[in-house]
C-alpha cells in the first residue's frame, strides 16, 4: 500500500528534517545531537529516543506508509547566558556557583562604575584646564558620571544591535588613537617635547627605564599591579553575553583568547615604546637645555641627551617625565587630542560592556532560583530575552558607587571580586580534572590541570597582597552566601564536579574498605528493609532510619511481583525524593521477582557493594496470616528461613495499626508486603502508550506522621532477651537512645531465670552490661516463664490455629499430600511445651510493658518440622495485646558486642 503523493512528500520532508531511522528498525533512530541536548542549558527542544520496551514490543510499519516523527521540531542552538557564573555553577555546583554568581554580577556593576568615574575624572580635568568648573572637583565627577551612565543605560535598553554599533564606533576610535600614538613615537622630538622628557627612540632611555624605581611610601610592585589590574578585567565580557552570540561554542574561546593576546600585545607595545622614548624626570623648562661643550655639574640620563634636569630631580619638583606626568601618551602621539578621544572610547566601551554583562549574569542567577526574592529580575523581554529589570538594577548599583566619586575606594573591591572569580574558574577546571569524570573533556589541547591550580592559587595570593581587607570582605561575603545555599540545598542537578568528586571518593573508600578485615568493634547493623514502595510503609522506614542515619547502611527493598510491571516502570526518582524529603538516608532498590521469598533471597545476595552489604533483614509482620493464601504464608515464613541460612539477622516489626497505609492513600500496594491482601493493583485503565509517571498516583505521604517521629519522653524500652543472639538485641536499643527523640528513654532488660538464683542471675547480667558499657536502668529476672499459662489465653492460642489443624489421616482439600501449613496432632503435641511458653511469655510482656515506648523480643528460630502456620501463631502470640511497637529480633548468633580491646 502506498501513501498519497502529498503525504509521501510531507512524510519524507519531516523525516529528513526530524529523524533518521537505523538500519535495524524503522523506529530505531540514528545518533543525533538532539537526544543529548539539555533544554534548560541550550534552549533546544530535547528529543526522546525510543525506549527499550518500545523497541522490543513494537511491530514494523507497513512498507510505504511513512510515520511523522513528533519530536522532529528543532530550534536554533542558543548557548545560555551567565558567562563565568554559568561555568562555575555547572562545574562546582550551586554551593559555589551561587555565591560567585552574586559577587560576579556585583563586580560587573562596579566595573561599570569604575570606568564611568574614570571617564568623568578626565572630563573634569579638561573643565579645570579650560576654567569651566561647574561646582567643584568632587561634584563635577558625580554630575558627569550620572549623565554618562544614564546615556549608556539608554543604549543598552535599545537592544544589543545598538550596543554592538556603539562598541564598533569606540573600537574605531581606539584603533585610530593607537595608530596616532605609534606614528607619533617615530616623529622626531621638538625642543618643547624634549624639555618635557620625550626624545623619540633611544637605547639608553630603554636601558634606564628597564628596571623599577618605586617612589613614595606606597611604591611597590603590587601597588602598581593593583593600579594596572582593572584594565584587564574585561576579557570575559564576551562570555557573559554568550546567549546573544551566533555561534558561542566557537566565538567564546576564540574571542577570549584573542582578546587576551591583543590586549597583552598592545599593553606591551605601549609600555616598551613609552619606556624607550621618555625619561623618568623632566622639568618642562626649555631653558634647561645644555649648551655645546658644557662642563658644569649635571647628573642623570638627561645630561647625555643635552638637558640638565638635575635640579628638579634633586628637589623632586619635576612635573614631566614617566614618573610625574599623566599626559605622557599625549606627549608621544602625533596629535594629542586624539589620545583624549581614545581615553574616552576605552572608558566608555568598558563601562558599556560591564553594564550589559552584569544583567546577563544576574538574569541567569535569578532563573536558577538559588536565592529568594531575586526571581523578579530574571524576567526577559523581547525576542532576545533582554533583562530590562536587570539593567535597571545594575544602573542603580553603578550609580551608587559613581556618587562616591573616588576611584581608590572602588578599585580594591572590584579587583578582589574579579580575582575571586578567576580563582574559582581555575579551581573549577582543576577540580573537574582531578575527579576523573568522563564528562570532563576539555577541547583546548594545551590545557593542563597544574596550570589551572597555579592560576587559582596565585589569584588568591594576589587578593591578599593587593588589599588584604578587601580580600577578607570578599571571602566573608562568599562564605555567607555559600552557607545559605549549603543550608537550603536547592533542587538542581547540574552534573557538577562536586558530584563527580563524591563518587570518586566513595568508590575509592569502598575499594579500600574491602581490604579491611571485619572486627566486632566496628560492627554496624547494615539493614535491608523490605518496605515495598517506601511511602506506603513510612513507620518501617522511620524506625530503621532512626538508628541507621549517619551510622550504617540502609536499603529499602521493593520486590515487584506484578507481571505487568517492570523495574524500570517503578517511579524510582519520586521514591528517592520522598526519602530525602523525609530526611531518611537510605538507598532504594526495586527488584523483579515471582515471589517474596525469591526477591528477598536475591536482594540479600546482590544488595550492597564490597563491605557495604546488608547483614540484617527488616520486614513487617504479616497480620493477615490467618486469612491469606497458604502459599503466601509459606512464602513469608520461608523468607525468614532463608534469611537465617544467609547468615543474616532478622527483625520483624509489628504495629498495632499495621504498617501498610495504602488504603489510607488509596494507592497501589505490593502484595508481597501487604497487611491486607484484599487490596489489589489495577492496571486495566492504563493504556500502553501512557507513561507510569502520568498514571502513577502522586507520592504525597512525606507529611504523614508516624510514632517514630515523636519524642518518646521518659518511657521505657523493654528488651526481652530470651536467647543470646550475639548482642544485636542489645545493640539496637543502644543506638536508639543515642537519638534525641529516644535519649530520655530508660532501657530495661528482661531475662529468664530461676527463683533460687534470681539475684545471682541479675548481678551476672548487670556485670555483663557494664563490661559492654551499656547503660540500662534495670535488669528484671522472669522466674515464672516456665509456669503454665492461663487457660483462657491457651484457648485463644488454639483457636487462632484451629483452621490449620489437620486430624490424623485427613488430607488437605485440593491437595493429594499434606500441606506444609497444616498442623498434625502429633506436631501439636511435640511443640506443646514451646507453645505454652510463648503464651506465658506474652502474659508477662503484657503485664510489664503496658507503658513502654518499644518492646524488643527475641525472635524464635524456626525449626525443621515446625509448620509455617504454627510458627506464625507463635510470633502472633508473642507480639499481641500491646499498643506500642514490637520488634521481634534475632541476630545471626555471631558477636556484635565485645568488651575486649582487641
Amino acid at each position: 500500500m502506498e501513501a498519497p503523493q502529498g503525504q509521501r512528500a510531507n512524510g519524507q520532508g519531516s523525516k529528513q528534517e526530524g529523524r533518521r531511522s537505523s538500519i535495524y528498525s524503522t523506529i530505531d533512530e540514528m545518533p543525533n545531537l538532539d537526544f543529548y541536548s539539555n533544554a534548560t542549558a541550550t534552549g533546544r527542544l530535547r528529543r526522546s529516543r525510543p525506549s527499550l520496551e518500545t523497541l522490543r514490543k513494537s511491530f514494523e510499519p507497513i512498507h510505504g506508509v511513512l510515520i511523522r516523527d513528533p519530536h522532529g521540531l528543532k530550534r536554533s542552538f542558543t548557548c545560555p547566558t551567565g558567562g563565568a557564573y554559568f561555568m562555575i555553577s555547572r562545574t562546582l555546583g550551586p554551593e559555589m556557583g551561587g555565591p560567585i554568581g552574586m559577587v560576579f554580577s556585583f563586580a560587573n556593576a562596579l566595573g561599570c562604575a569604575l570606568n564611568t568615574v574614570g571617564f568623568a575624572e578626565v572630563v573634569r580635568d579638561l573643565l579645570v584646564e579650560y576654567n569651566a568648573v561647574m561646582v567643584d572637583d568632587l561634584n563635577d565627577v558625580r554630575i558627569i558620571g550620572t549623565i554618562t551612565v544614564t546615556v549608556l543605560l539608554l543604549i543598552s535598553l535599545a537592544g544589543m544591535e545598538w550596543e554592538s554599533k556603539t562598541q564598533i564606533l569606540f573600537f574605531i576610535v581606539l584603533m585610530v588613537t593607537f595608530a596616532n600614538y605609534i606614528v607619533g613615537s617615530f616623529i622626531p622630538a621638538s625642543k618643547e617635547k624634549q624639555a618635557m622628557g620625550f626624545f623619540s627612540y633611544r637605547g639608553e632611555i630603554l636601558a634606564e627605564n628597564l628596571f623599577p624605581d618605586y617612589r613614595g611610601a606606597d611604591g611597590s610592585f603590587f601597588q602598581m599591579f593593583a593600579i594596572f589590574f582593572p584594565s584587564a578585567i574585561g576579557i570575559l565580557a564576551g562570555a557573559n553575553i554568550s546567549g546573544d552570540l551566533k555561534d558561542p561554542e566557537v566565538a567564546i574561546p576564540r574571542g577570549t583568547l584573542m582578546a587576551i593576546f591583543w590586549t597583552t600585545v598592545s599593553y606591551l607595545i605601549i609600555s616598551i615604546t613609552a619606556g624607550a622614548c621618555v625619561v623618568r624626570d623632566a622639568s618642562g623648562n626649555a631653558n634647561d637645555s645644555l649648551p655645546v661643550n658644557y662642563t658644569g655639574d649635571c647628573n642623570g640620563l638627561g645630561c647625555k641627551l643635552g638637558w640638565n634636569f638635575t635640579y628638579c630631580e634633586q628637589t623632586h619638583s619635576c612635573s614631566f617625565g614617566l614618573a610625574n606626568s599623566f599626559q605622557v601618551l599625549s606627549l608621544i602621539s602625533g596629535l594629542g587630542p586624539l589620545i583624549t578621544a581614545g581615553v574616552f572610547a576605552a572608558s566608555l566601551s568598558s563601562a558599556l560592556a560591564f553594564l550589559v554583562s552584569a544583567p546577563k549574569v544576574f538574569q541567569c542567577l535569578c532563573r536558577d532560583n538559588i536565592y529568594p526574592y531575586i526571581g523578579f529580575f530574571g524576567k526577559g523581554y523581547g525576542k532576545n530575552d533582554e533583562p530590562l529589570r536587570g539593567y535597571l538594577l545594575t544602573y542603580f548599583i553603578a550609580l551608587a558607587f559613581i556618587l562616591i566619586a573616588q576611584l581608590n575606594v572602588i578599585a580594591p573591591l572590584i579587583s578582589n571580586f574579579f580575582l575571586c572569580s578567576y580563582a574559582l574558574i581555575n579551581f573549577s577546571c582543576f577540580h573537574a580534572s582531578i575527579t576523573n569524570s568522563p564528562g570532563w573533556r576539555p577541547s583546548f589541547k594545551y590545557y593542563r590541570w597544574w596550570t589551572a591550580l597555579f592560576g587559582a592559587i596565585i589569584s588568591v595570593v594576589l587578593m591578599f597582597l593587593l588589599t588584604w581587607w578587601a580580600a577578607l570582605i570578599t571571602f566573608g561575603i562568599i562564605a555567607f552566601l555559600f552557607g545559605y545555599v549549603n543550608y537550603k540545598k536547592p533542587e538542581v542537578n547540574w552534573g557538577s564536579s562536586v558530584q563527580a568528586g563524591s563518587y570518586s571518593m566513595a568508590l575509592s573508600y569502598s575499594v579500600s574498605l574491602a581490604n579491611v578485615e571485619d572486627h566486632v568493634k566496628n560492627f554496624r547493623p547494615q539493614c535491608l528493609a523490605l518496605t515495598g514502595p517506601p511511602h506506603l510503609r513510612p513507620a518501617l522506614v522511620d524506625f530503621v532510619g532512626t538508628f541507621t542515619k549517619n551510622i550504617s547502611l540502609m536499603i529499602c527493598g521493593d520486590i515487584l511481583m506484578d507481571d505487568d510491571k517492570s523495574v524500570s516502570e517503578r517511579n524510582t526518582d519520586q521514591l528517592v525524593k520522598w526519602l530525602n524529603q523525609r530526611k531518611v538516608r537510605s538507598f532504594y532498590t526495586p527488584f523483579k521477582a515471582d515471589s517474596l521469598r525469591e526477591g528477598a533471597r536475591f536482594l540479600m545476595q546482590a544488595s550492597g557493594l564490597g563491605k557495604m552489604k546488608p547483614n540484617t533483614l527488616f520486614m513487617g509482620f504479616k497480620t493477615n496470616w490467618k486469612e491469606c493464601d497458604p502459599s503466601s504464608l509459606e512464602d513469608y515464613v520461608n523468607t525468614i528461613y532463608d534469611t537465617f541460612d544467609s547468615n543474616y539477622g532478622v527483625c520483624v516489626l509489628r504495629m498495632a495499626d499495621g504498617l501498610d497505609i495504602s488504603e489510607d492513600l488509596q494507592c497501589e500496594a505490593n502484595q508481597a508486603f501487604e497487611a491486607d491482601e484484599a487490596v489489589e493493583s489495577d492496571h486495566s485503565g492504563v493504556s500502553e502508550g501512557e507513561s507510569e509517571e502520568e498514571n502513577a498516583p502522586p507520592i504525597q505521604s512525606s507529611a504523614i506522621h508516624t510514632i517514630f517521629q515523636n519524642k518518646q519522653g521518659k518511657k521505657s524500652i523493654d528488651v526481652y532477651w530470651i536467647s543470646d543472639d550475639g548482642g544485636l538485641t542489645l545493640l539496637i536499643p543502644y543506638l536508639l537512645t543515642r537519638r534525641k527523640r529516644w535519649s530520655r528513654c530508660k532501657v530495661r532488660i528482661f531475662i529468664v531465670g530461676q527463683q533460687q538464683t534470681m539475684e545471682e542471675d541479675r548481678k551476672e547480667m548487670m556485670l555483663l552490661l557494664r563490661r559492654f558499657r551499656l547503660h540500662v536502668s534495670d535488669v528484671i529476672v522472669m522466674t515464672d516463664s516456665e509456669r503454665p499459662p492461663f487457660p483462657k489465653n491457651m484457648i485463644r492460642f488454639e483457636e487462632s490455629i484451629a483452621n490449620f489443624r489437620l486430624q490424623e489421616g485427613q488430607q488437605p482439600e485440593g491437595l493429594g499430600q499434606q500441606g506444609p501449613s497444616k498442623i498434625l496432632d502429633k506436631q501439636m503435641d511435640a511443640f506443646k511445651t514451646k507453645s505454652e511458653r510463648k503464651v506465658k511469655l506474652n502474659e508477662i510482656i503484657r503485664r510489664n510493658s503496658k507503658q513502654a515506648a518499644l518492646v524488643l523480643i527475641s525472635l524464635p528460630v524456626p525449626q525443621g518440622g515446625c509448620p509455617s502456620s504454627l510458627y506464625m501463631a507463635w510470633l502472633d502470640t508473642l507480639s499481641s495485646g500491646l499498643h506500642c511497637p514490637i520488634l521481634l529480633i534475632r541476630g545471626n548468633q555471631q558477636n556484635v558486642l565485645t568488651f575486649y580491646c582487641q
